[in-house]
């Protein structure tokens, strides 16, 4: 076998469980890392010839585990480790020797590890960068480039979360079912703060250097939900992702310019990542136990099914955003919620829910561009052309604020007209 891209793909895969099960046995992440690294090492060495294992999981951990202990012995001078050719070849010895090295299933392994790597006391970013390093093995220079920091920057990132991790004595038993359900909120909420690192851009340069960690969020969801497969908030948390990740190749123009949900091009979306997003959702919500991540993904779904944008049951998503915000309260939920109002009942009645939030959200560019946009509706030209003014300078990026100036160009535009024929006061 000449192509090694399969053994790329088999330790992608195994890398989760191997990691994991490496680090219940050594209690230490770089460790844990290092033994898989060796691993993976002579995995590329050997399964060219051999064949892969039946359970490369087991193998790897196997291997990684005798590497270590090896390197141990070195260090104690004490009996190096059996020859390669004894060891490069386990068939099918490696599930029960691993099976006996672990004494618990894979599941609690890999949940453990997306935990550790979760510990609320690390800030967000970092939970994020060491998930990245230690459970989907990207190189620290991968994980800058998607974070747009240097090399040396991440890797002092990781450091300190590796270092946060240590001295807080996380314990390494296997989680009862109270902590569990726990844990599972925790990792839930990380992989979709990654997924939002990856999608949430402006910009299409920007968008394709971080696409890779919405692509790595998602199959982390997709791992989890082999671990839970009957719990509706993971089907939830998979589904949305993959909704909202299937329009990618409609977000932005030519010239790589920010294009609107109404506006895209319907038919780049990615069909099968939206077919199965609903499928899932639809499993979900079967389940009759509503949460956050299956509203959002049922409002993302209303947004998928409607072959043009006319087609899209508003009404609908007023409900389900009125169903979130019972569920999780925020003024952002409510902004949203305001965009699905001005569909069903105008954009006064949104309006009214907007102006309310004014105090909470001074700083949030979006609640000035939304403001914005419900007061051109409304025809208050000169206060719409002040909450955009404010939305451009609070803008992020420069595709933000050139999506704002567009309304603005559009207002002028519009002013100009009016003038022309005489029917509007000087602003």
């Amino acid at each position: 076998m000449n192509d090694l891209g399969w053994i790329d793909a088999a330790l992608t895969s195994a890398r989760p469980q191997a990691v994991g099960a490496l680090l219940r046995y050594f209690r230490d992440l770089d460790t844990a890392e290092e033994a898989f690294q060796e691993a993976s090492l002579r995995a590329l060495k050997t399964w060219p010839t051999n064949g892969p294992p039946r359970d490369p999981a087991a193998w790897l951990i196997f291997v990684g585990r005798n590497a270590a202990l090896d390197h141990v012995r070195r260090q104690s001078r004490h009996t190096a480790m059996p020859a390669e050719e004894l060891v490069s070849d386990l068939d099918d010895v490696e599930a029960p020797l691993a099976e006996r090295l672990d004494g618990s299933d894979y599941r609690d392994d890999v949940l453990r590890l997306l935990f550790v790597c979760c510990h609320p006391d690390l800030p967000a970013t970092q939970q994020i960068a060491l998930a990245l390093r230690v459970v989907s093995g990207l190189s620290v220079k991968q994980i800058a480039r998607a974070f747009l920091v240097g090399e040396s920057a991440m890797e002092q990132r990781i450091t300190r979360a590796k270092g946060r991790i240590a001295q807080a004595d996380v314990p390494f038993e296997a989680p009862g079912a109270v902590e569990r359900s726990e844990r599972l909120g925790v990792v839930a909420a990380m992989i979709y703060l990654l997924f939002n690192e990856g999608y949430s851009t402006a910009g299409a340069t920007e968008a394709a250097a971080r696409a890779p960690l919405a692509e790595e969020a998602i199959r982390l969801g997709r791992l989890l939900l082999r671990l839970f497969q009957t719990e509706p908030e993971i089907m939830g948390l998979t589904a949305l992702m993959l909704l909202q990740h299937a329009r990618t190749p409609a977000r932005f123009d030519p010239q790589g310019d920010v294009v609107l949900l109404e506006d895209q091009d319907r038919s780049l979306w990615n069909r099968r990542m939206i077919t199965e997003g609903l499928a899932l959702i639809d499993k979900a919500v079967r389940h009759r136990r509503p949460g956050p991540y299956q509203v959002q993904a049922a409002i993302a779904a209303l947004h998928a099914r409607a072959s043009r944008p006319q087609d899209t049951d508003w009404a609908q998503i007023d409900l389900l955003y009125a169903t979130l915000e019972r569920l999780q309260p925020s003024p952002v939920v409510t902004l949203n919620r305001a965009v699905a109002v001005a569909k069903v009942r105008g954009p006064e009645a949104a309006l009214d829910m907007v102006e309310p939030l004014a105090d909470r959200l001074a700083g949030y560019f979006h609640f000035h561009g939304v403001r914005g946009a419900l007061l051109l509706q409304l025809g208050r030209g000169a206060e719409a052309r002040s909450a955009f003014d404010q939305a451009v300078s609070l803008a992020g990026t420069a595709a933000e604020a050139a999506h704002i100036r567009m309304h603005l160009d559009r207002l002028e535009k519009d002013i100009s007209a009016d003038r022309r024929r005489g029917t509007v006061a000087e602003l």
